[in-house]
């Protein structure tokens, strides 16, 4: 399936091939917003893939001309011209927007975004709570929801767990956009590559990632989040108890012995 005109009307599609899914969120004519039935459909194949052993790598991207302009403006002008709406619309809206988030970060594989485009306000923050990113050179990222009066204040979450505090701040209160290169230097994605070597560029970092030890790479991203939240001392003792329980994984003793061995493991649960 082509990255530029997607299969079917599915507004996200999901494609599994080698122990790596692809989701591509697919309402290019809008910029693959994150409408409500974008969120929900996005919530369902994350819960879907956290329980699917086979499912070792995340690929995420967008259809069209672009990755994800954000939330969906004229359907949250709709529920804001609906007198029965009001407030508690958009606590849900975003409550819903944040646990998609949230699971991205929870889920046991690593979730890889492939940009092109723009990916602006909470495209953007999607792009920050992905764990790693490889985008086209000339990608724009911002967080533009100043621009008309919204600050982009859940989108902020991400992005300033991902970047430096002033560049953040600089990007959040003028709302202008950063080009790839920036991107890459402030640490919001990993690499950028030619448009014509974005996917390849992706899926060899996905397949990289998918050929390691699933149980492995699993217990590295449970523990990278929770560390990076504590003091250095609990820290430490947090991962040393992680490392001590993964070295009793007899496919860690095997891999082990493979290298010392100079030979290709055997993992009986790869």
């Amino acid at each position: 399936m082509s990255i530029q005109q997607a299969a079917d009307d599915t507004i996200l599609i999901r494609e599994d091939t080698d122990g790596i899914a692809t989701l591509t969120l697919n309402h290019p004519a809008k910029l693959n917003p994150l409408s409500e039935e974008m969120l929900a459909a996005l919530q369902a194949q994350l819960d879907g893939i956290a329980g699917d052993p086979r499912v070792r790598a995340v690929i995420l991207r967008g259809a069209g001309k672009a990755f994800c302009a954000g939330h969906d403006l004229r359907q949250m002008t709709a529920a804001r011209q609906n007198p029965d709406s009001g407030a508690a619309y958009f606590r849900e809206l975003f409550g819903t927007c944040t646990r998609v988030m949230t699971s991205i970060r929870n889920l046991p594989q690593p979730v890889i975004a492939q940009v092109h485009g723009i990916a602006t306000a909470a495209g953007c923050q999607l792009v920050a709570t992905c764990d790693m990113a490889v985008a086209a050179d000339d990608t724009r990222f911002g967080v533009n929801g100043v621009n008309i009066g919204l600050f982009c204040s859940t989108p902020m979450v991400a992005l300033s767990r991902n970047i430096g505090r002033k560049q953040a701040f600089e990007m959040l209160t003028t709302g202008a956009f950063i080009d790839a290169n920036r991107a890459c230097e402030v640490g919001l994605i990993n690499r950028s590559a030619p448009q014509d070597r974005l996917q390849a560029e992706t899926i060899a970092l996905a397949q990289t990632v998918a050929a390691k030890l699933s149980s492995a790479v699993r217990i590295g991203k449970r523990a990278f989040y929770q560390q990076m939240e504590m003091g250095l001392d609990d820290a430490y003792a947090y991962t040393g108890e992680v490392m001590a329980l993964n070295m009793a994984d007899a496919d860690t003793e095997e891999g082990i012995a493979a290298f010392l061995e100079k030979r290709d493991a055997r993992w009986e649960n790869p």
